[in-house]
């Protein structure tokens, strides 16, 4: 088994060495989202409207393709910027090509050839017209399937200044695609080279920076505690209402009670589905996936919601006005639409027009079928066991919480995958959306176990037993 203890005191960092290691870090997340994220790509930056960006942007482009309309107005022509620009469109172009594409490589050296272009420019037969077409030929060539139509635009322009704004333009584009289509092709190799690659780099960051597994230590001590707290709960079955791990520090040192590596990092995950954004401070481990571990845990809010407010609905109007067909799946999409956005702490507002909502359509429902209208009791009743579904002690909405949770928890096994196909009673409605969630948790954790593994049993080692030798016995992930 592999250990990884630290025990080296923080040290200041240069200037220079904190660049560095910034720059690290950006190469490190950058190939973690290519990895984790497929659909990862670079996209245009686009400022606000108005914004100082934009209007400084604007700024400097007017003036240089004023400058340059300027030049090419003169009486002979000054083309020192079109020379500029051809120079850049050239090297723009040779860029996009694929290393086998040498014959198109050799044409483009020959058609922009500078030292030509120049000689062509002293003597006034500069053709630039030729020129652009032979660009527009090329990049017809080159661009993707979805930049056909950019190109084909461009043929029509005839002011040369236009002409070279938008030919740079597009290639801006051609460009991001080309980048795009790198990225896919070195996914699988970077999916088989990523453990290694993550490791390797946070080694060097905690080589530089020893205190950087702090917040790690502390979450993975809390949920020891929360584990050994709860013995009786395996990992696939956890509870929301565990003991706070301030009271139970001692419990993980008890041989008796001492849980599986395993089943803390597992509680350690879980765990991160109840966090606040930005109350506690994140494992170092997951910082890259905080935003998409966030986004699970807003995802299983609504999820939630949605799920008690059709738990709550069908257990009041009955199985005859449920089984109408499009009933539920109109209930389930004025409910999404609603909670569409909003953070959790919003949901008790957005409840009261979804009670609004429901009771409206459960009324057109059972106009539709010739049934009586819910009495006025009856739908005061609906009403408010829907608003209520956000209070803290909503049993509706606990029992939807702990099954929702439980059912991620075999998320985080390769092993209870089988399991998944089996939803809990209650969740049916939303099993599509919560297998989706489910996977995404999956993948995030399972990769984070595989880059820090060893990290995490150092680390439980010191936790669980800490009076034993690392070579000591202690379960591995």
């Amino acid at each position: 088994m592999t250990w990884i203890l630290f025990s080296s005191p923080p040290q200041a960092l240069s200037m220079a060495e904190l660049l560095e290691t910034a720059q690290e870090v950006s190469k490190m997340t950058i190939a973690h989202e290519i990895v984790l994220n497929h659909d990862f790509k670079v996209q245009q930056v686009n400022f606000a409207p108005n914004s100082l960006e934009s209007r400084v942007k604007e700024t400097l482009h007017k003036a240089f393709w004023d400058s340059l309309k300027e030049q090419l107005s003169t009486s002979p022509p000054d083309y020192t910027h079109a020379i500029r620009l051809l120079q850049e469109i050239k090297e723009t172009l040779l860029s996009l090509l694929l290393p086998r594409q040498t014959r198109l490589q050799s044409q483009i050296e020959a058609a922009l050839d500078l030292e030509l272009i120049r000689q062509e420019a002293e003597h006034g037969a500069l053709d630039i017209p030729k020129l652009t077409t032979y660009i527009l030929s090329t990049m017809a060539t080159l661009c993707a399937p979805i930049r056909d139509e950019e190109v084909q635009r461009l043929q029509s322009l005839t002011d040369p200044v236009q002409l070279l704004r938008e030919i740079f333009r597009v290639l801006d584009l051609m460009k991001m695609d080309m980048v795009n289509f790198t990225i896919q092709s070195l996914r699988p190799h970077l999916q088989d080279r990523s453990i290694e690659y993550e490791r390797k780099k946070f080694q060097e960051l905690l080589d530089k920076l020893p205190s950087s597994l702090d917040h790690t230590t502390e979450w993975l001590r809390k949920a020891a505690a929360d584990t050994s707290a709860s013995p009786s709960l395996s990992p696939s079955q956890p509870e929301s209402n565990i003991p706070p791990a301030s009271s139970l520090q001692g419990a993980v040192h008890r041989s008796s009670d001492l849980p599986s590596p395993t089943s803390v990092l597992n509680q350690g995950y879980m765990s991160l589905l109840h966090w606040e954004p930005g109350q506690e401070k994140y494992p170092e481990t997951l910082l890259m996936d905080q935003a998409r571990l966030q986004e699970v845990r807003s995802q299983v809010n609504r999820l939630t919601i949605i799920a008690a407010v059709l738990l709550v609905t069908t257990g009041m109007c009955g199985s005859a006005l449920c089984s109408s067909p499009g009933f539920v799946d109109r209930l389930k999409r004025v409910t999404e639409v609603l909670l569409e956005g909003l953070p959790h702490t919003r949901f008790e507002e957005a409840l009261l027009d979804i009670s609004h909502q429901v009771c409206q359509e459960v009324s057109r429902t059972l106009s539709q079928l010739g049934c009586p209208p819910l009495s006025s009791d009856n739908t005061a009743s609906l009403k408010g066991q829907i608003k209520s579904i956000t209070d803290k002690d909503n049993a509706v909405r606990s029992v939807i919480e702990q099954r929702i949770h439980s059912f991620l928890s075999l998320c985080l096994s390769p092993a209870e995958q089988k399991s998944l196909e089996n939803f809990p009673k209650g969740l049916a409605p939303i099993q599509e959306e919560l297998r989706e969630v489910g996977r995404r948790f999956g993948s995030v954790t399972h990769h984070n176990r595989q880059v820090f593994g060893p990290y995490y049993s150092g680390i439980l080692k010191k936790v669980l037993l800490p009076e034993v030798e690392p070579e000591a016995g202690i379960d591995s992930f």
